[in-house]
């Protein structure tokens, strides 16, 4: 515990740690403040002057705990604050777990503040966005945990046409971009860093093995640079333009863009050739050729032959 917290600090500390472990010692309490045993009981006192009731069980089990009926300060929202909570939520459907906790918020603030927040959350409507994916809140947990204790875990994972596999990455950083969670890790599987929808991960197991994140590590910059490397099916798509006009409509996740010539060409890889022919490439407005990747190539001839179809009067 840092040494240059307030006494009051300190005394908010001391009835958090007695809320949570009923039962502390002087002792412990005084390690869980960074302070002597004598301090911690005069940090007991001070609640007890505050009106906090502490109770004190004798015998070789006893130690320290809270009374029934005691409530931890409110969190005060001002109307601003509730206003955009409200508003950061309003795009998930009402039985999404957010929503249900955002209307025990409202439910819980003043008058003052709640009845403008309860207007917003009621006549306010929002359409989701149709591309976000939300994840699983318990493996998004389990993630974190393994990223904050550096500590490597084994994934079971499934790619979007349904092809399911098994392993071992270096968690390094979970990234939500654009309504979709990421996680950025090195899989042992590829020797390589990958880049994978937490939505997609179907079971979390954390293993013994500890690792170091690499050094000045930028986790968006890396998602961005990594969301179109290491799929199934590599392409290569030449555009008959250069690099600042094709560019603005290309996304991240359908490679990296190198100038070549007068023109410039989309170097990656995908697990969906038909979504990156007919959802991607389709809303370039530059003329392309399919330079490499088979899979992309027959995908792309799909959808030529889907639009010649629409033209032809027989």
């Amino acid at each position: 515990m840092p040494d240059d917290l307030s006494p009051t600090a300190r005394a908010l500390r001391a009835m958090e740690i007695l809320r949570t472990r009923p039962g502390v010692t002087a002792s412990e309490l005084g390690a869980g403040l960074g302070v002597t045993e004598r301090a911690a009981r005069r940090y007991v006192a001070i609640l007890r002057e505050a009106g906090i009731p502490v109770e004190t069980t004798r015998g070789p089990y006893g130690g320290y705990r809270l009374g029934r009926g005691t409530r931890l300060p409110p969190v005060v929202f001002t109307e601003p604050e509730a206003l955009g909570l409200v508003m950061a939520v309003l795009d998930g459907p009402p039985a999404d777990l957010v929503g249900v906790a955002l209307d025990k918020v409202i439910r819980a603030l003043p008058d003052s503040v709640g009845r403008q927040a309860a207007a917003l959350r009621e006549h306010a409507l929002s359409a989701p966005d149709q591309h976000s994916a939300r994840p699983d809140p318990a493996t998004t947990s389990a993630l974190v945990a393994a990223i904050a204790a550096r500590r490597r875990v084994r994934v079971t994972y499934r790619s979007e046409p349904g092809n399911e596999w098994a392993a071992e990455v270096d968690p390094w950083a979970v990234v939500v971009r654009h309504g979709r969670w990421y996680l950025l890790c090195h899989s042992h599987r590829a020797d390589a860093i990958r880049t994978y929808r937490v939505d997609r991960v179907r079971a979390v197991e954390q293993t013994v093995h500890e690792f170091e994140p690499p050094r000045g590590l930028d986790p968006v910059a890396a998602v961005e640079e990594n969301l179109g490397t290491g799929w199934e099916y590599p392409t290569r798509v030449v555009f008959d333009a250069p690099v600042d006009r094709v560019a603005p409509w290309i996304r991240p996740p359908m490679g990296r863009l190198e100038p070549l010539g007068e023109r410039c060409v989309l170097v990656g890889s995908t697990s969906n050739p038909a979504m990156y022919a007919q959802e991607w490439l389709a809303t370039v407005p530059i003329a392309f050729h399919v330079a490499g990747g088979e899979a992309l190539r027959s995908a792309v001839a799909t959808v030529a032959a889907r639009f010649a179809a629409a033209l032809d009067e027989g």
